[in-house]
């Protein structure tokens, strides 16, 4: 497909660098000489200095021809105007990055319609909405959620001595009653998609799919903490930890939020009344933490704009035993070297949207049977959890799994049907209408039918 990105920021590298990996035909479009040098030296793309809202500049681009338009400047305005221009000019689906949270209302549905937008991501958003989930099962690494909410795929370290150390799977869903798979495993440097006779072992990796509803249960009965973390620090007021605040006070958790801006705290503030504590501190200060009560903590969020802060002060929170330590962290690199040296949470929120609009990209470019919903990249890049949803023309449908000859390195995760949440045996079978995740290596699935040889 032919895809234009407007604006070549952190984020926007990101997408190109994931729609490279796709495949695809990738055009930059950025106001700044100095970011489409950078760009076009790093990446095997076509780089067009100029202003991504005017006319012959997008059909300079290309834009009448594009498949996809994305736009994901800093500014709101003016991705959703180049989204508008694009689709009038000729882009078959066009998806703004938008981040304000005044757009975030009923307002900004008609706005959608209105400029025939086929879909906003906020990264700040998305990234708080990650955190929460971790923080309601904070023994887990990662969680990713799926559209039915019925599937949750929990990554969890093996722990020595814990209940699953050094059993095999199949040994594993012997002693368990709660649904749960295995279904992706790293150990050091290599990615596995198990079988039941895969024995895990401590300081592994795994990746379990469980029923929403068991997440907690099989949590505990492997040997993990199951408590939901409540008192929770934030360090630094961005747009993420606002987020974050407005849903840890939904979920009635104590927030306490240290921002060192005292202008940032005075909006803070207004923006959440005495619903939070607001501290005007540094975070990367040992006597505010200890003050503040950092010791006595069940989980702390690094949320600062600089990436070594963030790790920093998330390795003193550890020292302090606090239970739960995630860390904003956008230079993979450092996101690598910190995980290695203990520091098991960390995200980054252009990684989350590249994985949106890769799904997206998927689902645009073929849905023949079946449509991506969901898409999550698992361990680095090694291996993704794809959820589809089903459609009448599915030509196995009916078929039992164990019939079906699928390609290596390819599991059959999950299927939710209406309200039931299946994870799959043999026998089960994919109906039309069903949600079906699918775990795979190696492999890059468009549809359904991708999983089957051929």
């Amino acid at each position: 497909m032919k895809i234009i990105i407007v604006g070549g920021g952190k984020v926007g590298k990101t997408i190109i660098e994931s729609m490279l990996k796709e495949k695809h035909e990738v055009i930059l479009v950025d106001n700044d000489p100095a970011v489409v040098g950078n760009v076009t030296n790093l990446y095997d793309v076509m780089g067009i200095c100029a202003n991504g809202t005017e006319y012959e500049n997008l059909l300079e681009a290309g834009a009448d021809k594009a498949d996809l338009f994305i736009a994901v400047t800093g500014s709101d305005e003016l991705n959703m105007l180049s989204c508008f221009a694009a689709k009038k000019i000729g882009a078959r689906h066009t998806v703004a990055r938008v981040r304000n949270s005044e757009y975030n209302t009923a307002s900004w549905g008609f706005m959608k319609q209105q400029l025939e937008i086929s879909m906003a991501v906020n990264p700040e958003k998305l990234a708080a909405e990650a955190i929460y989930d971790i923080l309601k099962l904070p023994s887990a690494t990662k969680v990713e959620s799926f559209t039915a909410r019925s599937f949750e795929m929990i990554e969890i370290i093996v722990k020595k001595g814990s209940a699953i150390d050094g059993m095999t799977l199949v040994d594993l869903r012997k002693k368990f009653s709660e649904k749960f798979l295995v279904c992706v495993v790293q150990r050091e440097n290599d990615v596995f998609i198990p079988n039941g006779t895969f024995r895990v072992l401590s300081g592994d990796k795994i990746g379990v799919m469980v029923t929403n509803d068991d997440a907690h249960s099989i949590l505990k009965k492997f040997g993990y903490p199951a408590k939901e973390a409540k008192n929770i620090m934030l360090i630094g007021a961005s747009k993420t930890a606002l987020y974050l605040a407005d849903m840890l006070i939904k979920g009635r958790s104590s927030v306490k939020i240290i921002e060192k801006d005292p202008e940032v705290c005075d909006i803070v503030c207004e923006r959440l009344s005495s619903k939070a504590s607001v501290v005007c501190g540094d975070g990367m200060s040992r006597e505010i933490l200890l003050e503040e009560g950092v010791d006595g903590l069940d989980a702390l969020v690094a949320l600062t704009d600089r990436d070594e802060e963030n790790i920093l002060i998330s390795f003193y929170a550890l020292s302090k035993q606090v239970q739960k330590v995630i860390a904003k962290v956008n230079r993979n690199e450092l996101s690598s070297i910190s995980e290695n040296l203990g520091l098991e949470t960390t995200f980054s929120p252009k990684n989350i949207v590249a994985d949106i609009l890769v799904r997206y990209a998927r689902a645009i470019g073929n849905s023949i049977g079946s449509k991506v919903e969901t898409l999550y990249s698992l361990f680095g890049g090694n291996a993704e959890a794809l959820e589809f949803n089903v459609e009448q023309d599915f030509e196995f449908a009916g078929v039992p799994i164990k019939k079906l000859e699928t390609k290596p390195g390819i599991l059959v995760a999950g299927i939710t049907r209406g309200d039931e949440a299946l994870i799959p045996g043999g026998d089960d079978c994919i109906l039309s209408g069903d949600k079906v995740i699918v775990v795979a290596k190696g492999e890059r699935l468009c549809n359904l039918s991708d999983i089957l040889k051929r």
